[in-house]
């Protein structure tokens, strides 16, 4: 998952982005100025938006008033140092998902996040099925038939994005925009191999999903049905 991080705190969105990515293993991109982070809305796409309220250039309020005029439903967080209910109105009017006060435990903050990107993807419930596969965002596991299957982060993390896109064409640019959060052009050839090595874990348990290479356009997760 890729979140977009807007606050000009310097000290507060590098930790909420160390915690992203060492605890969720997220890819998060920072804008320390409201311009900047719309214009990056514009041109990437993220599966979050962590805005704070109070930015130079445009404010928080104006980046949401932005995206949804745009018609992009993309789950957005706002962070504020005022709780003032008139004002929480109007964020959640203009079309903000949820807020935090700060100061704000970290812990809470990551775990809106998640809840926020499930809700996001229509799979609001931690545990995700397809095939004999359950794959839980919370505990970061993945199971087959009830067995634990070990893999890697990157492993984990592309089986997740896979499966909150059931049926979905995936490329692998975006794989990679979303599994890296820097440079990914050097990564530009390990999708295929992180691929064949989950493949491979999967038909090690007996489990018949499998991920489809569809040559030219991307990968597909497929379940048994859905290979017939």
């Amino acid at each position: 998952m890729r979140v977009l991080v807007v606050e000009d705190e310097v000290r507060l969105a590098n930790n909420i982005a160390e915690a992203l990515r060492e605890r969720c293993g997220f890819a998060v991109d920072c804008a320390e100025d409201g311009t900047d982070g719309a214009a990056m809305t514009e041109f990437k796409h993220y599966d979050l938006l962590l805005l704070d309220l109070m930015l130079p250039g445009l404010d928080g309020l104006s980046i949401v008033r932005q995206v949804r005029r745009r018609k992009d439903m993309t789950p957005i967080l706002i962070l504020t140092a005022r709780d003032q209910p008139a004002q929480v109105v109007e964020l959640l009017n203009a079309g903000a998902d949820d807020y935090l006060t700060k100061p704000f435990d970290l812990g809470e903050l990551l775990a809106r996040a998640k809840a926020l990107i499930r809700r996001g993807k229509g799979a609001p419930q931690p545990e995700l099925t397809v095939g004999r596969i359950s794959l839980n965002t919370v505990e970061q596991t993945v199971r087959c038939a009830g067995e634990l299957i070990d893999l890697s982060p990157t492993e984990y993390r592309l089986l997740e994005y896979l499966i909150f896109r059931p049926r979905a064409i995936v490329s692998a640019r975006e794989l990679l925009e979303h599994l890296y959060d820097y440079n990914w052009q050097h990564h530009s050839n390990v999708i295929e191999a992180h691929v064949s090595n989950l493949r491979k874990k999967l038909r090690a348990v007996g489990e018949e999903t499998t991920i489809a290479t569809l040559r030219g356009r991307g990968y597909r997760l497929e379940a048994p049905e859905q290979q017939l």
